[in-house]
């Protein structure tokens, strides 16, 4: 995860996922996605995930091991800086074909953008009604 315009690094510690789980999510196939705003670094955080329900110690690696490789090739393009990010297997994550397990990732991380971007034109105070009807005289 190296190779990004900006650096990516790994989230590990316990308090770092469960910041993202109360967090945005978009749930796209095999795959659920959380995006959580951090500060203005430019540093972005991935961490992995998958529980005991997707299956054993070997399946819960290779679900692991083929998030991590999407997001390697992903997250440059379409990840915001300062963002922390937590991806969770769900059950098909190890069978599902590389192509649409990359375009469920792709499309979770273009949904959050999304949300992300009318969230904050929402955040805008609006003029209030009074403001605008206020003669220039009462001023």
């Amino acid at each position: 995860m190296a190779d990004a315009a900006f650096p990516i690094e790994r989230l590990k510690k316990r308090a770092d996922f469960l910041a993202c789980a109360k967090a945005p999510s978009c749930a796209r196939g095999a795959i659920v996605v959380q995006a959580r705003p951090r500060d203005e670094s430019t540093l972005v955080r991935a961490g992995f995930t998958a529980t005991k329900r997707v299956g054993g110690s070997v399946v819960r690696n290779r679900a692991k091991r083929r998030m991590r490789e999407a997001a390697r090739l992903l997250l440059p393009d379409h990840a915001r800086p300062g963002f922390d990010y937590v991806f969770i297997a769900r059950g098909g994550v190890t069978t599902r074909p590389w192509p649409r397990l990359l375009d469920d990732v792709k499309s979770a991380l273009i949904r959050l953008a999304a949300d992300r971007d009318t969230r904050a034109d929402d955040a805008t105070p609006p003029r209030s009604s009074s403001e605008d009807l206020r003669s220039p005289k009462d001023n």
